[in-house]
């Protein structure tokens, strides 16, 4: 991909078939829809692609064992329906991932195992694995960092994890590759309208500066926690739709659950469940669940979230970590339908369509898990409409950029699939490219390259937060790595060295909400 002839595609004058706006998972699941449906594809960003909610998962791809608890079945078997396809489609980024549900009650063991044993049955030949009960003993060779007090044995059960920003760029890739125009730093602002319908888009390209118009039959919103901002941006007088909830998570040393097995808390104080589970060599540890009243593009962490998080994971661990412990942490935004729970915890994560009178078709709801299908269900809606011309859906079968099977997930680079090759073969050509970026991040210089040169990275933030995940995995080695960062992008697109110096300010200034102490 690369941005300059993605930008000179859009200022062509086009009448576009599709046009989204947004470029987190939704969005770029439509995008890759529509293209291999045959549509005229184009999308805009405000931002960087999965900037928002798309890049600050638990890492997950679940049917959700919560959801089961609640009753929501129609919920559970379309997640895991859409987990088996996204394992099968995206083998590079997706694994079977083991959880341990560790048991210090009498009833716990036959009661979780029940459970799962549903799950299992639900997914059907998409499954991971059946869950089974471990005994005390075999719970510890599993996990011998567990608190040992009271342990009474376990349950483990399958389910996907992935790196969410690599698939979302992985996304971008692949609706390129099927025809779509996808651009990132390009701001939707104004609807013009003709018979009260809307006709074109008005945005801004903000890293240059420059106004451009995009005509279309069929607009969609797919902006996640800021639907409603688009919504009214079409129609001010629109009423709300959504409910935001914000999800925080810990990073931590890989010491404190070593090994490949993940844990599930399976109630916390406040009624929700808490995952640990390994990711590139560390332990994410979250999520809280918090109503916030307005939606904003980085999220902050409270320090009630923080304890909130060590209180209750400290509970099931023999060493308890402490804030000086933290490596990252880090906040998203969760786009709730409105309902009429007393929590957002009780609100649905079903996936929201909703037709203007403008004709603006607003997609929202929904999990990572369920992007594919919240794509296909949209654009059905769009034909339905006679916005869009009849076409069927191709995605179920549809190859991501980069996949292929992966043996070892533990290896350096697993995640970019056929891409490597390509990667590796830069620092052949250049050996000083093998160098990393920083000690302390598996990442070196050729992969900030290949993201500059086919990944639309543009900025710092984008190369340190999305392309690799640095600022996840270590805040303060991020910092350390970002002037070498900006060095390299500045060097490819040939900006002076005040573009560097402000972008490493900028990077320092973000980079601040991800450190704990």
């Amino acid at each position: 991909m690369n941005r300059a002839d993605m930008l000179n595609r859009a200022l062509q004058p086009t009448q576009w078939d599709l046009c989204i706006i947004g470029g987190g998972a939704t969005g770029l699941g439509i995008a890759i829809d529509g293209a291999s449906r045959g549509y005229k594809t184009i999308l805009v960003e405000q931002y960087d692609f999965a900037k928002g909610t798309s890049s600050r998962s638990t890492k997950l791809v679940h049917g959700g064992v919560r959801y089961l608890q609640q009753g929501n079945i129609k919920l559970v078997m379309e997640a895991l329906r859409e987990r088996g396809l996204l394992r099968k489609n995206a083998p590079h980024l997706v694994k079977n991932q083991s959880f341990v549900i560790p048991n210090y009650k009498w009833w716990e063991s036959s009661y979780y195992t029940i459970g799962l044993k549903i799950y299992d049955w639900m997914a059907g030949r998409l499954g991971l694995g059946s869950s089974v009960m471990l005994s005390r003993e075999e719970t510890l060779e599993r996990i011998p960092t567990l608190d040992k007090d009271d342990l009474r044995g376990s349950v483990v059960y399958h389910d996907g994890q992935f790196d969410d920003a690599r698939l979302a760029i992985n996304l971008a890739q692949t609706a390129a590759e099927q025809g779509a125009c996808v651009l990132n730093y390009c701001q939707a602002y104004a609807f013009i309208k003709e018979a009260g319908k809307d006709k074109s888009l008005t945005v801004t390209d903000t890293l240059n500066n420059q106004d451009f118009s995009i005509s279309a039959h069929c607009f969609i919103n797919a902006t996640g926690s800021f639907t409603d901002t688009i919504r009214k941006v079409d129609d001010p007088n629109a009423s709300p739709v959504l409910s935001l909830s914000q999800g925080t998570h810990l990073v931590v040393d890989k010491s404190f659950l070593p090994g490949d097995t993940a844990v599930l808390v399976p109630e916390t104080s406040d009624g929700r469940v808490l995952f640990a589970v390994p990711w590139h060599d560390k332990v994410i540890i979250g999520t809280t669940d918090i109503p916030v009243s307005e939606a904003a593009i980085e999220p902050k962490p409270t320090d009630e979230e923080i304890d909130f998080i060590l209180a209750n994971i400290g509970k099931y661990l023999s060493r308890d970590p402490q804030r000086s412990d933290i490596l990252s942490v880090f906040s998203g935004l969760r786009p709730l339908v409105r309902g009429n729970a007393a929590s957002t915890a009780a609100l649905s994560r079903d996936h929201y369509i909703e037709v203007a009178p403008s004709g603006l078709i607003s997609i929202t709801g929904g999990k990572w898990t369920t992007y594919r299908k919240m794509a296909e269900d949209v654009l059905d809606v769009a034909i339905s409409q006679q916005q869009l011309p009849e076409a069927s859906c191709k995605t179920q079968a549809l190859y991501i950029h980069g996949a292929q099977s992966v043996d070892d997930f533990n290896s350096a680079g697993y995640y970019y699939g056929t891409d490597l090759p390509l990667i590796k073969a830069l620092e052949k050509n250049n050996p000083a490219l093998r160098a990393r970026i920083h000690p302390l991040l598996p990442y070196t210089q050729s992969m900030i390259l290949w993201a500059i040169k086919e990944e639309m990275c543009m900025t710092v933030e984008d190369a340190l937060c999305r392309r690799t995940r640095a600022i996840l995995l270590h805040a303060k080695a991020a910092v350390e790595a970002a002037p070498m960062v900006a060095s390299l992008i500045a060097n490819v697109y040939g900006y002076p060295k005040s573009w560097e110096t402000n972008q490493v300010e900028q990077f320092t200034a973000l980079a601040r909400q991800y450190q704990a102490t």
